[in-house]
């Protein structure tokens, strides 16, 4: 006989958001940000990445010459809109590198089958400039962000089904470079100082064993803020160690400096494989 109350059905242990977002469900949150991305990867056929970092403060040039010329219109101080437009040359350079990158990595499509999509950090600035100029190459291009206070989601040049948001900073460092054959660092702050020195790092103790060109962008800016030849004399690291980093303020020769590279060291050679 009927005791006439309602069948109960609890919840899924995945399905309730309060375990889930709980101390106790951390490894199962750390699992997804490897798996997803891991899966979603593979259903668009991506293996080879190019990084780009830099700041994400440095504007476009558009954006630069509109901000100077309000200021001097309203008669302002225009110190800080000349600085953000000498700024801007990074931005354009970028987006005009990730493009000729794209250009490339398609033409490699129909003889090797592989290609090199442009990668960043999917925020503003640097990384915006790289998204740009691969879409506007027509190209895929992803964007790894990642959960912070004064940048919300995405920008709007990642590829939508490429765009991912992180929670965790180290599963998204994992994506950053388990794919990576290259990697382009513009002028940054502590994230990219941060991405540098932990893939020098990667390199230089073997823990990454494929080779990947590492190009400084902007020797004005990196020869001010770092003097590795200071660690060279105090022997903290060895004068070969400076080879794991390629400076430039060429476009045409970064382009050329990593496509020779990754002809060289990440495309399958005739009768043999990599």
């Amino acid at each position: 006989m009927s005791s006439g109350k309602s069948q109960q059905y609890p919840a899924k242990a995945y399905k309730d958001e309060d375990f889930i977002n709980a101390p106790e469900g951390r490894p199962v949150r750390i699992l997804a940000e490897y798996l997803e991305p891991k899966a979603r990867f593979a259903e668009y056929n991506v293996q080879d990445t190019i990084l780009f970092f830099g700041s994400a403060r440095i504007r476009s040039r558009e954006e630069a010459e509109a901000e100077l010329d309000a200021l001097r219109k309203a008669g302002d101080d225009e110190t800080p809109a000349l600085n953000k437009l000498k700024l801007s040359g990074y931005y354009e350079s970028t987006r005009e590198l990730a493009a000729r990158l794209t250009q490339w990595s398609k033409s490699l499509r129909d003889k090797s089958g592989r290609r090199f999509v442009v990668c960043t950090g999917g925020g503003p600035g640097i990384m915006e400039a790289a998204n740009r100029g691969a879409s506007e190459a027509h190209g895929d291009n992803i964007g790894l962000g990642i959960s912070l206070p004064f940048e919300q989601g995405n920008n709007p040049w990642v590829t939508h089904a490429l765009s991912f948001e992180f929670h965790y900073f180290f599963t998204r460092k994992f994506w950053f470079l388990y794919l990576a054959k290259a990697l382009v660092l513009m002028p940054g702050g502590f994230g990219t100082m941060d991405e540098l020195f932990e893939t020098l790092t990667l390199l230089q103790t073997r823990k990454i064993k494929k080779r990947v060109p590492v190009v400084l962008f902007g020797t004005e800016y990196w020869d001010k803020v770092m003097n590795l030849e200071t660690m060279v004399e105090f022997g903290t690291i060895d004068a070969a160690d400076l080879d794991l980093i390629y400076r430039t303020d060429s476009v045409d020769d970064a382009f050329a400096y990593i496509t020779r590279e990754l002809a060289e060291h990440a495309l399958p050679h005739p009768g043999g494989r990599l």
